[in-house]
Order: structure tokens, then C-alpha cells, then sequence
């Protein structure tokens, strides 16, 4: 999946908030709280998300896909252009993401983003 297909596959996730944070990063958001993250000035280079704790391994044993810098600890994966990830299931595990992120959100937020949408 390149990134331009990432994007939109983000911006369909109800309350996903697109910005730049760190002078050089796109940040995918909902509640405040980030999904998924690339640079902007080479985004070919991939992008990083959230995984499950069980999957993480997994994962990161496959070729093109290493830990996030700086987010590992938190589970964040880093995809590059080198994996073998289709369309589908980097959509998957994107949506993946945003679903562990928004469940760690307040219930009085979660409702507010699935009323708005």
C-alpha cells in the first residue's frame, strides 16, 4: 500500500484528525490521542502505527517491518517499503490501530465521535 492509499484509508476512520506534529511528521489522530505517523517530507519511507501486544512479535519478524523508533515500547510497528503487506491487510491493521487506540479513549468521547459521524 503506498501512502497516498494509507491516507485515505485513514481519513475514513470516524473522528480522525490529520495534522503535522514534530515540524516533519503527518499524525493520524482520534481523541487526541495518534493512530498513525509518517514523515512528511519522504513519506515513501512508511509509516508507523499501533499493534496489537500479540501481533507485535509477529509482526516485526516480517521482512520491511521493524519496530517504531522512539514508539516500541508502546507496541508501534514501523512498515517500510520493503514488506509485503496487499492493500487489504494494511488496511486492516490500520483500522486495527485506530479501534485499539479510540477503545482506550473515555466513554463519554467515544460516544461523542460516533454521534458525529
Amino acid at each position: 500500500m503506498d501512502f497516498e492509499a494509507a491516507k485515505d484509508v485513514c481519513r475514513t476512520f470516524p473522528g480522525c484528525t490529520e495534522d503535522i506534529k514534530w515540524d516533519h511528521d503527518i499524525v493520524f489522530s482520534v481523541g487526541g490521542k495518534m493512530f498513525a505517523a509518517t514523515n512528511a517530507s519522504s513519506p515513501a519511507e512508511g509509516i508507523s502505527f499501533k499493534a496489537e501486544d500479540d501481533r507485535f512479535l509477529e509482526l516485526t519478524d516480517r521482512p520491511g517491518i521493524i519496530p517504531a523508533p522512539y514508539l516500541a515500547r508502546a507496541k508501534w510497528v514501523h512498515v517500510n517499503g520493503e514488506a509485503s503487506l496487499d492493500d487489504a491487510e494494511a488496511a486492516a491493521l490500520l483500522r486495527r490501530s485506530y479501534e485499539l487506540v479510540f477503545a482506550k479513549l473515555t466513554r463519554k468521547l467515544q460516544r461523542e465521535i460516533n454521534e458525529a459521524a
